[in-house]
């Protein structure tokens, strides 16, 4: 599954944590849907005081990276 239409509008911190949430959902199982929701919310708060745009941007491109790697490990037949 690739992030790539839904990441072309993520700008900003909530929509990347919106995202990602939904994204989770895709996860085949309930304990693994669990874990990255609970990792999600961790990287969520551990960043909230971040203020540098450019930081921002690439921790968001990092993270899209990181989701679209981890549903097509978890997604691929």
């Amino acid at each position: 599954m690739s992030t790539a239409g839904g990441a072309v509008l993520i700008q900003t911190p909530v929509q990347l944590y919106r995202y990602l949430r939904r994204c989770c959902r895709q996860l085949p199982t309930a304990a693994m849907q669990q874990h990255y929701k609970h990792a999600i919310i961790q990287g969520y708060n551990s960043h909230s005081d971040e203020d540098d745009p450019e930081r921002i941007q690439m921790i968001i491109q990092r993270a899209l990276v990181d989701a679209e790697w981890i549903l097509d490990k978890y997604t691929k037949k």
